[in-house]
């Protein structure tokens, strides 16, 4: 592994450098509302909650047997009459030294009970009970608030709502949620060229690809997405689009628009409506990236070739709306994880590089990090191929059993 330098361009913005500017921007969501259980699902916690109680709320058995209160705890056996039964959900009546009770789980053990002894460690007959070993204290005895003390905060502000939160508020009795209203996203999605997919392809035109994967990607955040659909490439249905998307959305995103083009008009609308920064980033694919203000919403412009959009929106705009969502945004390039190449890539480049990859097992049962051969911004077959990307630094070279940094799709795309 080899590092090249290169001769001096006009600077390019650095990765880190871009994505904390871009963090700095976002402001928390203040918008919240009440939701039952059932609803919470996916929300993001605005109110941390406390348990109003202890869980378990009372001294239970953990395992079907005997509660047994012996004259001698300490003995090597132990022989019981056996004077009542308590199922879960019946409370019994306190044992006197000699007694046991027959009992099973989660049913509250009986007041003098010494511990629970699992019924395959004993032997029954009638209402007498043996028991041929010693005894510890409490031995499968839950205790009281062992799960959850009173007054415990169970689940922190900022935490996306999942089944096991549900289950445990619903498990201390809780049933209205203090959670974020949705952030409103709006995608607009400008370009003569563009077509829907379905509609027959004319000289010029592409099939519209961006539009679908950002959609499904806000929805998986949580987001409120607004579509209007196409945006006509004018300047006046753009101004249009923007002024709509703004009064309606917290966040507008676009894909591509923002250059210095005759027929790029986003940037134009943008600026007569607030204001906007066009940054490029030293990264690959997916140098290109606008932040700004349209009225009160925030503005993001991603790159219009698909690859970098994608690259670009999981690497930036993505922690962007998490952060405005009020989730706590780690640093993404931490959670991936160090594997071994199984290729070359002897030309690098003046910016980091994000090479589309996956593992792949060897004949002889190693595993190594595969490419796709076309990294281009444009071949979108290479997401879809992939299942994560390798983080390669700028002027940096990789031969085949060298270490890199692979940080899979599931830990991107996760909150």
């Amino acid at each position: 592994m080899t590092t090249q330098t290169f001769p001096t361009r006009k600077p390019l913005l650095d990765f880190d450098v871009a994505r904390e500017r871009l963090l700095a921007k976002a402001t928390i969501l203040t918008h919240t509302k009440r939701v039952g259980l059932l609803e919470a699902a996916g929300h993001v916690l605005r109110t941390s909650l406390v348990s109003p109680m202890a869980v378990p709320g009372f001294d239970n058995s953990a395992m079907d047997g005997y509660a047994i209160c012996p004259m001698d705890p300490h003995a090597s056996s132990h022989t019981l009459k056996v004077s009542q039964r308590i199922a879960a959900g019946y409370a019994g009546t306190a044992l006197k030294p000699g007694e046991a009770a027959r009992i099973f789980t989660g049913a509250p053990v009986p007041e003098g009970t010494f511990a629970v002894v699992p019924q395959e460690d004993t032997h029954a007959e009638g209402d007498v009970v043996t028991i041929n070993r010693v005894v510890q204290a409490q031995d499968f005895v839950r205790a009281r608030g062992e799960d959850i003390a009173l007054n415990s905060e169970i689940i922190s502000v900022g935490t996306r709502l999942r089944a096991p939160h549900i289950a445990l508020a619903a498990s201390v009795g809780l049933t209205e949620l203090n959670v974020s209203a949705p952030l409103k996203v709006a995608i607009l999605l400008t370009g003569d060229e563009l077509v829907e997919p379905g509609t027959p392809l004319q000289a010029g035109q592409i099939y519209n690809s961006n539009r679908y994967w950002l959609r499904d990607a806000l929805m998986q955040l949580g987001c409120e997405v607004i579509d209007p659909g196409m945006v006509r490439d004018t300047p006046e249905a753009t101004r249009e689009a923007l002024h709509t998307a703004s009064a309606q959305a917290d966040v507008v995103i676009t894909c591509g628009g923002v250059s210095v083009g005759e027929e790029d008009h986003v940037r134009a609308a943008v600026e007569s409506m607030g204001h906007i920064d066009l940054w490029q980033i030293a990264m690959k694919p997916g140098k290109p990236l606008a932040y700004g203000k349209v009225n009160n919403s925030d503005f993001i412009g991603l790159p219009g070739n698909p690859v970098s959009a994608f690259v670009t929106f999981v690497l930036m705009a993505q922690p962007f709306l998490q952060a405005r969502m009020g989730l706590p945004v780690t640093s993404q390039m931490a959670v991936g994880q160090k594997m071994v190449a199984g290729f070359n890539w002897p030309e690098p480049d003046r910016r980091r590089e994000f090479l589309r990859a996956r593992p792949a097992r060897q004949a002889d049962g190693s595993v190594v990090l595969e490419i796709w051969p076309n990294q281009g911004s444009g071949v979108m077959s290479s997401v879809a191929w992939a299942h994560g990307l390798i983080d390669v630094p700028a002027g940096q070279t990789i031969q085949a059993g060298d270490t890199v940094h692979y940080i899979p799709f599931n830990r991107l795309l996760s909150d």
